[in-house]
This record gives structure tokens, C-alpha cells and sequence, in this order.
């Protein structure tokens, strides 16, 4: 059976895109889990490992713009479709970490809770989107490089809101966040 793992990461940032990975994999990849179980070089070095091995991947990116117009839901169905489409091989079933299927309008999607500890590619898909996401935003400090999202890579730290107030909002934030958009309504 060919399955298509798909998670997501960066749904609860404060600035950045959202991205969802969508992995096939042959048998598994020793030390493969969770991508948040995992350390910065142990992600990269299977990210690494997954490239070479998966049959194919993809990654659906969504921006911040995106997500303030489309809100976090529809943004998430959006990213996952994104990825989805890059799998050009059939494939027998889409399974989704977490307790909704963002995919409900296509009949081999299913949801699964804990998906990205259980399922190797669901965890391959974890792993790839978190190591593109977080590589996005370390490249971003050269543009902006007074909030320190090498640090925090857009989640809502005590650090992203310090340089948040001493800043203001850039580009990369997401407006329709609460955190954002009360400094944002201050500033006005």
C-alpha cells in the first residue's frame, strides 16, 4: 500500500508562512520521529536522508497574507493541497496527523491522532516542512534582522514579543494573530 504522510508546521506562529509536508516513504529511517522530538541537526540530517529515500515529497507554503485572508483553517487545507499536488505517483491513502482531515473532499484522506510518532511517513512529512520552515526563517533575518527569528523562527516567545513592541510589525507577521494585531491596533 502507497501512503502519503502530510503535517504541517508553523500553525501557531506569530510571523512566517505556514508549511505542510507531504512524504512517500519505503520502510522507515532509523531514528525518524516527530520533527518537535527531534534536535536541529538530527531534523537536517534526516530531512537529508529523506530526500534521497522518499519516492517523492512535496512542500505547500502558504504565506502570512494568506493566512490573515483565508484564516488558519482554511490556510492549513490550502498548504496540505499545495504539498499534495507535488506527489505525482498514485498512491492508496493520505494520512494526516492530527484529529481533522483538512482533505475531507478527497476519499483516500483520513485523519490520525499522533500520526507523526506512528506513522513513518506522516513523521518524514514532519520532518521536512519543519526543516524548510525553520530555514525559511533564519534566511529572513537578512531582511529583518531586528526580530531575532533565528531564535524563535516566528513562534510567540517572550523575545518575538519584546522585539515585536520595540519594532513594530513586519512583512512576515501574521495581522489576524492576537498578539499581532493588539500591537497593531496600539500603534494606530
Amino acid at each position: 500500500m502507497v501512503t502519503v504522510g502530510i503535517d504541517e508546521v508553523g500553525r501557531g506562529c506569530w510571523a512566517g508562512p505556514l508549511v505542510a509536508g507531504a512524504v512517500v516513504l519505503e520502510g522507515t529511517l532509523a531514528g525518524l520521529k516527530d520533527s518537535k522530538l527531534l534536535s536541529k541537526s538530527q531534523r537536517e540530517r534526516l530531512a537529508k536522508a529523506i530526500e534521497t529515500r522518499a519516492l517523492p515529497t512535496g512542500l505547500g507554503w502558504v504565506t502570512p497574507a494568506e493566512i490573515d485572508e483565508l484564516g488558519l483553517t482554511a490556510a492549513v487545507r490550502l498548504a496540505m493541497r499545495r504539498a499534495l499536488q507535488q506527489i505525482a505517483i498514485d498512491y492508496d491513502e493520505i494520512i494526516i496527523d492530527g484529529n481533522v482531515n483538512f482533505l475531507i473532499d478527497n476519499p483516500k484522506a483520513r485523519a490520525i491522532i499522533k500520526a507523526d510518532t506512528s506513522v513513518p511517513a506522516v513523521s518524514a512529512a514532519s520532518v521536512i516542512a519543519k526543516v524548510a520552515r525553520d530555514r525559511y526563517m533564519t534566511e529572513a533575518v537578512a531582511h529583518y534582522p531586528k526580530y531575532g527569528f533565528e531564535r524563535h523562527v516566528g513562534y510567540g516567545t517572550a523575545l518575538h514579543h519584546e522585539r515585536l513592541k520595540l519594532h513594530g510589525v513586519s512583512e512576515l507577521h501574521r495581522r489576524s494573530f492576537k498578539p499581532v494585531r493588539t500591537l497593531v491596533q496600539l500603534a494606530a
